[in-house]
């Protein structure tokens, strides 16, 4: 069985998507799924990158594809009240959540659907409160080892050249986007036709950088 480690920011609409649209795309294959939850921001910083909400025009257009995309896969989702918001409290709430090395996929699946269904404000303190109560975790999120389990599997992220969410990983190798959920597919179930793809990007010499 091949295990997929899935690498995601509650922040990310496209990360919400692939989620709720993973067990479809793979439907009738074998794997097991680690979820790892990581703080984007880190990885934009890493990268010299601004967030695509962090752009005007890229900012709407990335609200414009979502709500479109949603329609189109059959995925309830409503953007928050604001956006983007502070995801720190939620990624902490999920590690805090952790059992057997990672938080499950209800754990995950509840906070998603906390910031993407209902265009309520994913950073509400009453709302935290009561998403809280109802995960019931053990240990505590803002616990100095929940934080630095929080930056570990960040910094595990960009040590396996992760520089966007969603990201999943199998067979040490990395799947970007809600678009990439066919390639994945295909990975697990004939990876030998991916060889070329990958062959090719490697083949590439670096041109000009700015």
């Amino acid at each position: 069985m091949k295990r997929i480690d899935f690498w995601f920011d509650f922040i990310s609409p496209y990360a919400c998507l692939a989620f709720e649209r993973l067990p479809v795309a793979l439907q009738g294959l074998s794997y097991e799924v680690r979820y790892r939850p990581i703080l984007l921001a880190a990885l934009l910083k890493h990268h010299g990158q601004l967030g695509p909400a962090e752009m005007a025009g890229k900012r709407d257009w990335t609200y414009r594809q979502v709500a479109w995309q949603a329609g189109q896969l059959d995925v309830p989702l409503q953007l928050p009240a604001r956006h983007p918001f502070n995801p720190l409290a939620l990624l902490r709430l999920a590690w805090a959540c952790e059992r057997q090395g990672a938080p499950n996929r209800y754990v995950c699946e509840t906070i998603f659907r906390h910031v993407w269904r209902g265009g309520a404000d994913a950073e509400d303190a009453g709302r935290l409160a009561a998403l809280t109560a109802q995960l019931s975790p053990p240990q505590a999120p803002d616990s100095a080892d929940v934080k630095q389990r929080l930056r570990d599997e960040t910094d595990a992220a960009l040590a396996a050249g992760v520089f966007g969410v969603p990201s999943l990983e199998v067979d040490g190798r990395l799947f970007w986007g809600l678009d990439a959920l066919p390639m994945l597919r295909a990975q697990l179930e004939q990876p030998a036709k991916l060889d070329a793809a990958w062959a090719t990007a490697a083949s590439v010499a670096q041109g000009r950088t700015r």
